[in-house]
């Protein structure tokens, strides 16, 4: 009798520790204006927070925002952020081909002030949401949305940080804008995409303004290593991307480090 009773009592006891340590998280769908333009984004938290969370906006790839970016922001939900997943096409578009794909992306960097614009719409979604720490917001890309995310930084958005994970750093130039945000770029060695003169150049643009930016390197990675779809994705259409497992650990290791070490993770 007396083991049953202690088997009850633990089991009550385990019980009400998932249900008080696992919360769900939430998922919310936002349709917001930049210009004339309706974008759709999705929020995603943990619903059992009681106090202001830091946030983070994920820039998806070139392809769209599709499941991809969706995964990885429910990954920063769970490590304790309100995760926003920014629309840079408008009306959610998901493009499945690299030609629409380098169209798209194209328009906006050509069109530097629409990019800000779709920016800075999500930006300040982001601020308004209740749960948000608005001064520790954080913008995280993926390759078009590193770029994206570094852009905006340089043309003033106030992130507190930027991650760029495989990002395009063409033609990249400094502005006194981006001193105020932290930059973290995660770069694969292998990367076609992105030519030596790229790296020397944004190397060389961010210390001559004496910015504050780490610059970290995986041997091997090439474009969009953190993806695992990408090596499919490559295969099918005669492109030089990969996923490397490798790299995606060491990546978001030392991403999570970076923040941590800003204070940008609570």
């Amino acid at each position: 009798m007396k083991t049953l009773l202690k088997i009850f009592l633990i089991t009550i006891v385990l019980t009400a520790f998932f249900h008080t340590s696992f919360a769900t998280i939430v998922e919310k769908k936002l349709n917001y204006m930049a210009g004339n333009t309706n974008m759709v984004g999705y929020f995603y938290y943990n619903d059992a927070s009681k106090v202001v969370m830091p946030a983070v906006i994920i820039v998806h790839e070139w392809w769209g925002l599709n499941e991809y970016p969706r995964m990885r922001a429910r990954m920063f939900a769970e490590m304790g952020y309100v995760a926003f997943c920014a629309d840079m096409y408008g009306e959610g578009k998901v493009l499945d081909n690299p030609v629409d794909a380098q169209a798209a992306a194209g328009e906006l960097y050509k069109n530097p002030d629409l990019l800000k614009e779709r920016f800075n719409a999500a930006y300040q979604s982001v601020i308004k949401f209740p749960m948000v720490y608005k001064s520790k917001v954080i913008a995280v890309g993926y390759c078009f949305g590193g770029s994206v995310a570094l852009i905006a930084a340089n043309m003033g958005v106030p992130v507190q940080a930027v991650v760029a994970f495989h990002a395009g750093l063409a033609d990249f130039k400094a502005t006194p804008e981006i001193l105020n945000t932290k930059v973290l770029v995660l770069h694969g060695s292998a990367d076609e995409f992105v030519t030596a003169k790229d790296v020397t150049n944004f190397k060389n643009e961010m210390n001559n303004i004496k910015a504050t930016y780490t610059f970290k390197e995986y041997k091997g990675a090439t474009h969009a290593f953190t993806n695992k779809a990408s090596t499919e994705i490559g295969e099918k259409f005669k492109i030089p991307i990969a996923y490397n497992e490798a790299a995606d650990k060491a990546s978001w290791t030392d991403m999570v480090l970076f923040l941590e070490k800003y204070n940008l993770n609570k």
